[in-house]
């Protein structure tokens, strides 16, 4: 693989990651960039997964918040 970077960023990574540790910077980079777009491909995947309308917080969706809570027995207070 050939990636190109102009000397700026180059000198920015350098600064950051140091001039020996470029290699792992930039994999680390692109391992959190790769990681993002799935996550985002996935959430994206997901729209409209849930009908608009037919749910049990539909009326009062704080009351609905409040209920779940209060049934949680792990929950303090």
């Amino acid at each position: 693989m050939h990636i190109e970077l102009d000397d700026e960023l180059v000198g920015r990574i350098d600064e950051v990651a140091g001039p020996r540790g470029r290699s792992g910077f930039v994999r680390q980079a692109v391992e959190a960039a790769v990681a993002q777009e799935e996550r985002w491909r996935a959430l994206e995947s997901a729209f409209g997964a849930i009908p608009e309308t037919g749910h049990d917080w539909d009326d009062d969706p704080a009351a609905w918040v409040r209920a779940q809570r209060h049934s949680d027995p792990r929950r303090a207070g």
